[in-house]
């Protein structure tokens, strides 16, 4: 997984809790990444739905503009077309005679494939209202952590 998922939830909360539009540069600054690394993750956000855009230096920027209990990780995870853990390189070869050279690029793969369901059923579970409720506990009232 690529860091692009932690700077898009980081990202969807600063705008749910702001309630506004902004800026790349001012959500750079609250996600401490460059503006073009937000732009480029914005961009993909607004092609699932998930944020508008609007032009104009005052009003202008992107706005969250869906309800933050509806909206899963797994629906950011999915947005940003990631995969939460991939192999670039399999090892082995199919056609050697050896059984774990011939075998082990399928065993990984299905390990793998398990371990993305696991992970998927997770983050299907945590809105961002649930990420947003544990960072702004209310005082003398604890939460459970995500």
């Amino acid at each position: 997984m690529t860091s692009e998922f932690v700077v898009a939830v980081h990202a969807l909360v600063f705008l749910n809790h702001k309630e506004k539009s902004m800026n790349s540069e001012e959500i750079a600054e609250n996600v401490c990444t460059n503006p073009a690394r937000i732009r480029k993750v914005m961009a993909k956000l607004k092609k699932a739905g998930l944020i508008e855009t609007r032009e104009g230096a005052a009003k202008g920027g992107y706005r969250f503009i869906q309800k933050s209990n509806e909206v899963s990780l797994l629906d950011i995870l999915d947005a940003l077309d990631e995969r939460i853990v991939s192999m670039s390189w399999r090892t082995g070869n199919p056609n050697m005679e050896c059984l774990i050279a011939s075998g082990m690029a399928d065993v990984m793969d299905s390990i793998l494939l398990r371990m993305n369901t696991g992970c998927q059923d997770i983050l299907k579970q945590i809105t961002v209202y649930d990420i947003d409720r544990q960072i702004f506990q209310k005082e003398g009232k604890t939460h459970e952590k995500i």
